[in-house]
């Protein structure tokens, strides 16, 4: 039996296509080149420890299972209807939030899409991951219309979704993520020729914008022996008049001043808040800290992403923007909150600031 079982999560973790691929021998000796690359991982360019201790982990654990009743919306919440006649005749630079981290960007007529997991529950296993909190998503995939650029920030499985990139695949132009992502694209069968891999501070110039895959402190991984087998990042998205941060998954740390200090300032920043925890708060920044990354970088306005669809960690659904509109306001920084499907545009004069999530709790 330990034998059947042994040879069953081989094929599983082998053949089943959500995992992703693995590199070539030669893939791995160019990744070496990495200055990120140590002994066969990626590393932050900071220590940045995840260790717990078994007593620490058994606690984690029991606390998952016990659950928080404010982890979840008590109803599903409600999302604004993306018009796919609209995003045809777009004029203006806008962001359109489509839940967690995943956003459709418009500028410079151009149409890029962000980390784009639109599918029920980010998992290998999407029928017993944990649920989306909506029902629907804002537009369907196959409304989309054709798309210049998808930007992944990293492998996990809330960020690249198997099922999102099997159905969008054939609309879109170009793939840019990090080094050693090109892989798992390339086993769910989009084409090289699309895919684009960047190292920390790599700049592309892309049909007069310039995009840049810039640092972030995070980690990555799809299964259970790939820990830190691909790199981790944040993008910079720069139009002709509009500039954009995307600050991928990232504990808080001094790369967020650096990348200020090189791309800066940005109209918007759309960052990381929430699935927190002080236990992990080297890899997933506090609402707090999110506020302050936000100015780092010498962001005008903000959005916090990553909360609002799905449960990946203890706080109650709403704490993550609740914390950051309340530290915006004790340091001044411009903030917005849009409903998910809700598209802000980056030229108003001024930005979505409702509190929707009380309505929807």
């Amino acid at each position: 039996m330990i034998v059947v079982l042994a040879v069953l999560a081989y094929l599983l973790l082998n053949f089943y296509p959500a995992f992703g691929g693995k590199p070539t021998k030669e893939r791995k000796e160019a990744l070496s080149a990495s200055r990120q690359y140590e002994n066969g991982k990626f590393v932050n360019a900071i220590a940045t420890s995840m260790k717990m201790s078994l007593k620490e982990q058994l606690k984690v654990a029991f606390q998952f299972m016990r659950g928080n009743p404010r982890s979840r919306p008590s109803e599903p919440v409600k999302v604004e209807t993306l018009n796919a006649a609209r995003l045809q005749k777009a004029k203006r630079p806008a962001v359109t939030w489509l839940g967690h981290s995943a956003l459709l960007l418009e500028m410079d007529g151009k149409t890029i899409l962000i980390d784009p997991m639109l599918g029920n529950a980010p998992s290998p296993f999407p029928i017993i991951g944990g649920k989306r909190f909506s029902k629907q998503l804002p537009i369907d995939i196959e409304q989309l219309p054709p798309i210049d650029a998808v930007l992944i920030s990293h492998d996990h499985y809330d960020h690249l979704d198997y099922g999102s990139i099997m159905r969008l695949k054939d609309k879109v132009r170009r793939f840019f993520v990090p080094l050693g992502v090109g892989p798992h694209l390339l086993r769910w069968g989009v084409d090289s020729r699309k895919i684009v891999e960047g190292d920390w501070w790599d700049r592309f110039d892309y049909e007069g914008m310039t995009l840049a895959c810039t640092p972030a402190r995070h980690f990555s991984g799809r299964g259970l022996t790939d820990r830190n087998a691909t790199l981790w990042c944040s993008w910079v998205i720069q139009g002709h008049e509009t500039s954009v941060f995307f600050s991928g998954d990232s504990g808080y740390g001094p790369h967020f001043g650096e990348i200020g200090d090189k791309y800066g300032p940005f109209d918007l920043t759309l960052m990381e808040c929430g699935q927190y925890d002080d236990r992990w708060s080297a890899i997933h920044m506090m609402p707090e800290q999110t506020v302050q990354a936000h100015l780092d970088v010498r962001g005008k306005a903000m959005m916090p992403i990553h909360w609002g669809a799905f449960t990946l960690a203890l706080h109650s659904w709403t704490d993550p923007v609740e914390r950051a509109v309340k530290e915006a306001a004790r340091l001044g920084a411009v903030i917005a909150t849009p409903r998910i499907g809700e598209t802000v545009y980056l030229d108003a004069a001024e930005l979505p600031g409702s509190a929707w999530w009380t309505r929807d709790g």
